[in-house]
């Protein structure tokens, strides 16, 4: 698979969470940074995510914002 995406990070299922429409992803990445995703739940369930799978989180964004108080 080719992508346009630069940032592609691969990691293992921690937890996935389904709701009525959408599903929260927990990924863990090496070195035990975590990352959270909310995708639909028929996606979810297409992909087969389950805790302790391998997944990748994509990421292409023009923008990327860091705020403080």
């Amino acid at each position: 698979m080719k992508l346009s995406a630069r940032n592609v990070l691969k990691g293992t299922v921690k937890s996935v969470t389904h709701g009525a429409v959408n599903s929260e992803v927990v990924l863990e990445l090496p070195g035990g940074a975590q990352l959270v995703s909310i995708i639909t739940k028929h996606s979810a369930e297409d992909l087969n995510l389950a805790a302790g799978s391998t997944a990748y989180a994509v990421i292409k964004a023009s923008n990327v914002m860091i705020a403080v108080d």
